[in-house]
């Protein structure tokens, strides 16, 4: 079983080469809780992740062990950063076998560490067993991303930073996928300090931890769904859920909404950028899925921050809809001269600002001399929108709203 001791020992190691992240006060947070957060901005470690610390220790200690023929690994991107980054350090060759659906920002950054990569799998799960296929074949040692001891040595090290900056922490919520970092978390943690409460969060699509966590067994799922990818996990490991189910404390699920509103939150007011997975212990403290006594002191793992540029401006602009600063509009006029013109004049009567604008005059949905105009506006809020639905059918103006 993993010790404090090797949690240590990997500490050790890292000296150095990880770095050792903010784990500092969020008043916002803590205002809107009414407990003391804390957030471990592990989003600004040197891969963007925490998986660099569990990748690097495993490396080390294959190095030391005189074993220098090559790795292999499997991941969606973050453990991929770490074991690129590790044998690179080494100078040893790296192979990481990617599902095909990862995003092109991640694949770049293993190859920018001088990777091989191959893009095989649907899932995480396919393309880990292409993986251990392939370093049977060649000869490379393996390094999973969870079921490991030294990999989960490694991810411990977040719990003794934490602790280092933050003795009397009540508690600590951690993202969990494989559950790599929250056994080597809680392993460390509750060695330090036994009356310390763990708790993990998962994403509601990608539930199988969770489930068994609850049933005390290992389950597996069919498939997983969540913008979490890091945490996006279809199998159990039984290894890691033995631990999960000696230490934690409680055990919690959010949707994709939360996920997405935690992200964007942390964004605009934290100014910290989160990916998915990094997000989802901030996505159950805003949706009061965390009950600790008033006043407890929480330290947050924010896991990462390698989120695709593309899923980003999708997650804004659902954010921005969702909370009635953006508002899109399909209005039917008259297509004649000064039509336009008298639309846009309510528009500028009640302070909305166009940003985008579309005119259609030959869609065969319209009746003949009508006009469909695309409009997306910035508003301030639910009274400002209904205030320009109002206004619009005091106009005369027919419209239908997206959402």
């Amino acid at each position: 079983m993993l010790s404090l001791e090797q949690v240590k020992e990997a500490y050790a190691r890292l000296e150095g080469v990880v770095h050792h992240t903010p784990f500092s006060y969020a008043p916002i947070l803590s205002e809107m809780s009414g407990y003391e957060v804390y957030l471990k901005k592990e989003n600004l470690q040197r891969t963007g992740a925490f998986k660099l610390r569990g990748a690097f220790n495993k490396i080390a200690t294959l190095v030391e062990a005189g074993r220098r023929g090559g790795v292999v690994a499997a991941s969606a991107g973050n453990h991929a950063q770490g074991v690129a980054f590790a044998a690179n350090h080494f100078g040893i060759d790296a192979t990481i076998v990617m599902p095909e659906s990862t995003p092109l920002t991640k694949v770049q950054g293993v190859k920018a560490f001088g990777a091989n990569v191959i893009l095989e799998g649907a899932n995480y799960d396919e393309a880990y067993a292409y993986a251990v296929k392939f370093g049977e074949e060649k000869g490379f040692d393996f390094v999973h991303p969870f079921t490991d001891e030294e990999v989960m040595a490694g991810q411990g090290t977040v719990a003794l930073e934490m602790l280092e900056t933050q003795p009397d922490l009540d508690a600590m919520v951690v993202p969990v996928g494989g559950g790599g970092l929250i056994a080597g978390m809680a392993t460390a943690a509750k060695a330090l300090k036994s009356d310390i409460e763990i708790v993990g969060v998962s994403a509601e699509g990608a539930p199988a931890m969770r489930q068994s966590y609850e049933a005390k067994r290992p389950i597996d799922t069919t498939s997983v769904r969540t913008i979490a990818d890091g945490i996006a996990v279809r199998d159990t490991s039984p290894i890691t859920l033995e631990y999960i189910l000696k230490y934690v404390d409680r055990f919690e699920g959010v949707g994709e909404d939360e996920i997405a509103s935690a992200i964007l939150f942390l964004l605009e007011r934290q100014k910290v950028l989160v990916e998915g997975a990094g997000s989802v212990g901030v996505a159950a403290l805003m949706h009061g899925k965390l009950d600790f006594p008033k006043g407890s002191k929480i330290g947050i793992v924010l896991s990462g921050g390698n989120i695709d540029v593309t899923m980003l401006s999708l997650i804004i602009e659902k954010g921005l809809m969702k909370s009635a600063r953006k508002m899109k509009l399909m209005v039917t006029l008259v297509d004649k001269p000064g039509a336009l013109q008298s639309f846009t004049q309510i528009l500028t009567e009640v302070g909305a600002n166009i940003v985008q604008i579309g005119y259609d005059r030959t869609s065969i949905d319209l009746e003949f001399g009508d006009a469909n105009v695309s409009v997306a506006l910035e508003t301030k809020g639910m009274e400002h929108q209904e205030l320009i639905r109002k206004k619009l059918k005091e106009g005369g103006f027919a419209f239908k709203e997206e959402h």
